[in-house]
């Protein structure tokens, strides 16, 4: 069961009504409708009493959409981040297969004609495919966190203007400065207001903005292996990684106009910045063991909570998310 009084205190903190998103639905709903949905809370609604209770199944339909949206994206992010981690390790592999070639005991092999050039040339080439693979996989953890974060701001419910239609008609977007979209926060479902709603998808959201950011560095480094040879481009932290990639970036909190480069990554929990200094030497087999190590172990993400808060949702609203 829900906690009243802790939802009750949660709900006491407003925030500011959410950026709303372009491509959100409208609802429509009769003004001829006379359903009498009691609330819990006295918080006087900013909308006529009529307009408010209908209001509420519009706001709840929304809720329900962005939150089974995010559920869908978490999932998303865990199909990605495994097929980069999957990619990456193979990349390590053929690098380090490439790396060892020369001083390897090939045994009877040994005297064919270049066999350790044309071994060394196929891992090469099997890195350069494995990079690729890895690029992709960070553009689709990407991808994922852009929409996670566009739905934390796309949970208000906005009265939507219209003097040609007998219906009362509600949206995402904004079109009166004193609709603050969000009831004048009376519970939703139960007890929660939209507010409340937000404030969970943030933490959600900041979760996963933190790993992506972590995840940027580790591409980083496995995106330089094999810089020694020309033919592969050393990156620095201020390079974008692939076209249009500081775009998303911005959408998510993670690019910095005024240094003209990323932020720097941090971790969650001691909101302490990892250094993205590059060093010189060669990566080790160990060090690259401890990158694809942090890559799985997704420090950033605490997933009972992220478990915790979807289960929370799917209590208040009566709906099967995952």
């Amino acid at each position: 069961m829900v906690d009243r009084s802790r939802t009750e205190n949660l709900r006491m903190g407003a925030l500011d009504p959410a950026t709303p998103s372009s491509s959100s639905s409208s609802y429509s709903y009769s003004k001829a409708a006379n359903t009498d949905i009691r609330s819990p809370s006295s918080t006087a609604s900013p909308l006529p009493p009529s307009v408010s209770r209908l209001w509420r199944p519009a706001a709840q339909r929304n809720l329900r959409n962005q939150w089974s949206k995010l559920a869908a994206l978490r999932q998303q992010w865990n199909s990605a981040s495994s097929s980069g981690r999957s990619h990456a390790t193979s990349l390590v592999n053929a690098y380090l297969s490439e790396k060892y070639m020369p001083s390897m005991e090939l045994g009877v092999l040994s005297d064919m004609p270049d066999i350790r050039k044309k071994a060394s040339w196929k891992f090469f080439r099997q890195q350069e495919l494995h990079r690729s693979k890895v690029l992709s996989s960070y553009k689709d953890l990407v991808d994922v966190v852009t929409q996670m974060a566009r739905l934390s701001k796309s949970m208000r419910c906005y009265l939507k203007a219209s003097s040609s239609t007998p219906l009362v008609q509600f949206s995402g977007c904004s079109e009166d400065m004193n609709d603050p979209g969000d009831g004048g926060g009376i519970p939703v479902f139960a007890f929660r207001s939209i507010s409340c709603f937000e404030k969970l998808a943030e933490e959600l959201v900041q979760m996963f903005i933190f790993e992506l950011n972590l995840k940027r560095l580790l591409v980083l480094e496995l995106l330089s292996l094999s810089c020694e040879s020309s033919m592969v481009k050393r990156f620095n932290w201020s390079d974008e990684l692939y076209a249009g990639e500081f775009n998303d970036l911005s959408v998510c909190n993670l690019y910095s106009g005024e240094a003209s480069e990323p932020v720097k990554p941090r971790l969650l929990v001691s909101k302490s910045d990892v250094p993205t200094a590059r060093h010189t030497q060669q990566l080790n087999h160990e060090t690259m063991q401890v990158y694809l190590t942090t890559w799985l172990a997704e420090v950033n993400i605490d997933s009972q909570r992220v478990d915790e808060i979807f289960s929370e949702i799917r209590e208040e609203m009566h709906v099967n998310i995952s």
